[in-house]
């Protein structure tokens, strides 16, 4: 997600790379070491800042997996909320991948396009978490607030007008001379290769496999949805450019059906163990004030036992391998 995580030394002949020896683990930060020294809330936050472009994503992941330690069912609110800003989601990485892409090769217009409605998502983030980015928005139990008067009808708009600033970077990009000679037959991967090396998520769809595992191994959600999963043929640069905008139009239908879905109700599990009692309640009541206290500084203690918990990132299958010892801190993170 950033320059520099990564060195590539390439042998080249013109613009043909005949070689290349990649160096890995520069933005190595030992964090499934860290987690295991914080809590199971205490350790939400590293999620944010593993892929700083599909921040509500990996919050979702973790989450989920300790769900199922806790055994426990966000309410449905919680659940159209969290899809509802998966998508958004989803759309802020897409957007940055292929503007991103285009400055790279000199595409300088859609980028300014593409990051006006960038920044008009992460004006979202800010008003349900406080925060653009790093927003621990989706934890354990369900969503941290509720969303705020008014934001429902803002996020409507936005996706009545959003599919129209999609055309004019498709109008400016698609069938762009030096865009197509970028990307056409560059990259290209086969299916049984995609297979052989793991891929997932657009790189995996795009060399012609239909697996996404909001349909394969479906979460939240997501099987009340109707959206299509677009499928590559070719396997290039140029299929997967294709393939995220019309992810980004499913994205933004899927948006459209949560606003439809939300209906009122609570936004976290109502167990005192895991949800923070409300400031009105703690300003009246000592019980709520002990159940926010111990909440806090100790967490909670997930019954021995371990996961793997799977979901559909933007950038492809993003799992947690958790393991509880009992106690109120994981014995064991993994990230994939």
């Amino acid at each position: 997600a950033a320059h520099g995580v990564l060195r590539l030394v390439l042998e080249l002949n013109g613009e043909t790379v005949c070689r290349a020896d990649p160096h890995i683990g520069l933005l190595h930060r030992g964090t499934e070491k860290l987690i295991e020294y914080k809590n199971y809330q205490q350790a939400l936050p590293y999620m944010d800042r593993l892929d700083y472009v599909s921040m509500m994503a990996s919050e979702h992941g973790y989450s989920l997996a300790c769900e199922k330690l806790l055994n426990i069912e966000v309410p449905r609110r919680a659940s159209v909320i969290r899809v509802l800003f998966l998508e958004m989601t989803r759309i802020l990485n897409h957007i940055g991948n292929v503007c991103w892409q285009g400055l790279d090769v000199g595409a300088t217009t859609p980028f300014f396009i593409g990051f006006e409605e960038r920044e008009k998502l992460m004006e979202f983030y800010e008003r349900v978490s406080g925060a653009r980015m790093h927003a621990a928005y989706i934890r354990p139990g369900g969503v941290t607030a509720d969303l705020p008067l008014g934001l429902c009808e803002d996020i409507y708009t936005w996706c009545q007008q959003f599919p129209a600033r999609l055309d004019e970077i498709e109008e400016l990009l698609t069938g762009n001379r030096i865009w197509k000679q970028r990307l056409v037959d560059v990259g290209v991967i086969t299916a049984n290769d995609a297979l052989d090396y793991a891929f997932s998520g657009v790189m995996l769809r795009g060399s012609g496999v239909p697996f996404d595992l909001r349909r394969a191994q479906p979460y939240e959600i997501y099987p009340e949805l109707e959206f299509e999963i677009p499928v590559g043929t070719n396997g290039d640069c140029y299929d997967r450019y294709l393939m995220r905008l019309e992810e980004m139009r499913q994205s933004v239908g899927i948006m459209v059906q949560c606003l439809n879905l939300l209906e009122p109700g609570p936004v976290r599990v109502d167990d005192r163990k895991i949800t923070p009692p409300s400031r009105e309640e703690m300003k009246e009541d000592m019980e709520s004030l002990i159940h926010h206290f111990k909440l806090y500084t100790e967490g909670y203690s997930p019954a021995p036992g371990e996961t793997y918990t799977a979901v559909e990132a933007p950038k492809g299958e993003f799992g947690i391998y958790l393991v509880s010892d009992g106690t109120n801190k994981p014995y064991r993170c993994h990230i994939r």
